[in-house]
C-alpha cells in the first residue's frame, strides 16, 4: 500500500473509468469502488479495491473520483437517493473526469460548496486503450490547492500529462473545445479517405502518406487501423460525440463565437443516425465506434467497405503493464 495517501473513491466502471481507476490500484493507493452494474467492478475487487454497496458509501473517503456519462448521471450519485453527498459524512474533494457541460458542471460546483466540498473539473483525452498504453492526457480547473491535492493521483492515470488551465469550469470549455476538433477531424478523414479510394488509393496506403506527413497526429495513426480494417470496437459512440458537438455550438451562440465549420461537420455527423435506419441490426450501427462514420460516407459515395485485412501500427501497441 502506497504510503501517506488519501482514501480514495471511484465510481464509473466504463470502457474508460476501468482502466483509469485500475491503475490507481496498481500505484497502491486505498480505492473504494461503486458501479450501478456491480459485477463490472468485481475484477478490480481481485487487484485491491473495495467494493460498496451505494454511492453514499464513498462518503467517508477522502477524495471521489467519478467517469460517467452524462450530467444528470454525476448529478444522481452525488445528490440522488443514497448520492455521495447524502450522508453525514463527505469526501472532501470531488474530482469529476466526465464529459458534461460547463452549466451542469457549474451548478454540480455551487451545490458542493454549500456542503463544504471542493470540485475539481477533470476530463481527459483519449480512450480505454491510450489509458492502458499510458498515454491518457487531462485538463483541469478549480481551486489550486486542490488540484494540487490531487494532482498525484490524476497523475497516476493520465500519463501524457495533467493541464491546470484555472478556476471554476474552464477545464469543460477545454473538453469541449477538444471534441469539437474531434467530430470535424474524423468527419473530414472520413470523407478524404472515401474520396482516395474512390479514385482507386487503397486506404492503408493513403492513411500511411497522412500519417507520415505534417498532416499526421497521434489520433490519426491510431484510428487507421480502425479505418483500414474496419474494426469498430468502441471506444467512443457517435451519439456521445454528436452530444459534444451540441455542447460546443450552444457555448459558440453563448458567447457569440461563430462556428460554421463546426456546425457543417455536425450535421455531416447527423448522417449516420439516418444511415443506421438502412442498416440489418440499426441500434448496433450506432453503437459501433464513431469511427464506423467511414462507413456512412461510403455509403453516400457508392462504395461498399471491405477489410483491407493490412496490420497497421496504431502507436499504442506498447501498453502500460
Amino acid at each position: 500500500m502506497a504510503q501517506n495517501t488519501h482514501r480514495l473513491g471511484w465510481i464509473g466502471m466504463g470502457r474508460m473509468g476501468t482502466p483509469m481507476a485500475e491503475l490507481l490500484l496498481k500505484k497502491g493507493y486505498d480505492v473504494s469502488l461503486w458501479n450501478r452494474t456491480k459485477s463490472k467492478a468485481e475484477p478490480l475487487a481481485q487487484k485491491g479495491a473495495k467494493l460498496v454497496d451505494k454511492p453514499s458509501d464513498l462518503g467517508g473517503v477522502d477524495i471521489l473520483f467519478t467517469m460517467v456519462s452524462t450530467g444528470k448521471d454525476l448529478s444522481q450519485v452525488y445528490f440522488g437517493e443514497n448520492g455521495v453527498a447524502t450522508g453525514s459524512t463527505k469526501p472532501k474533494i470531488f474530482v469529476d473526469c466526465s464529459s458534461i457541460s460547463v452549466e451542469e458542471s457549474a451548478a454540480i460546483r455551487e451545490k458542493l460548496k454549500g456542503m463544504g466540498a471542493s470540485y475539481i473539473a477533470v476530463p481527459v483525452s483519449g480512450n480505454g486503450k491510450c489509458v492502458k498504453a499510458g498515454k491518457l492526457s487531462a485538463v483541469a480547473s478549480g481551486a489550486k490547492a486542490d488540484f494540487d491535492t490531487v494532482k498525484p493521483y490524476i497523475d497516476a492515470f493520465a500519463k501524457a500529462g495533467v493541464s491546470y488551465v484555472g478556476d471554476g469550469e474552464l477545464a469543460r470549455i477545454c473538453k469541449i473545445a477538444h471534441n469539437v476538433m474531434l467530430g470535424v477531424v474524423i468527419q473530414n478523414l472520413a470523407e478524404i479517405t472515401i474520396l482516395a479510394q474512390k479514385h482507386g488509393v487503397p486506404r492503408h496506403a493513403f492513411l500511411d502518406f497522412m500519417n507520415n506527413s505534417v498532416m499526421g497526429s497521434t489520433f490519426m495513426r491510431y484510428k487507421s487501423n480502425s479505418l483500414v480494417n474496419l474494426d469498430w470496437t468502441t471506444t467512443f459512440t457517435p451519439e456521445l460525440l454528436r452530444k459534444d458537438m451540441d455542447l460546443g455550438l450552444g457555448a459558440g451562440r453563448k458567447h457569440d463565437v461563430p462556428m460554421p465549420v463546426t456546425a457543417a461537420a455536425r450535421e455531416a455527423i447527423q448522417q449516420h443516425f439516418g444511415a443506421a435506419s438502412l442498416h440489418k441490426d440499426p441500434q448496433h450501427y450506432l453503437d459501433m465506434d464513431f469511427a464506423a462514420l467511414l462507413e456512412t460516407q461510403a455509403l453516400a459515395s457508392g462504395i461498399k467497405l471491405v477489410s483491407e485485412g493490412v496490420p497497421v501500427p496504431t502507436g499504442l501497441e506498447t501498453e502500460a503493464h
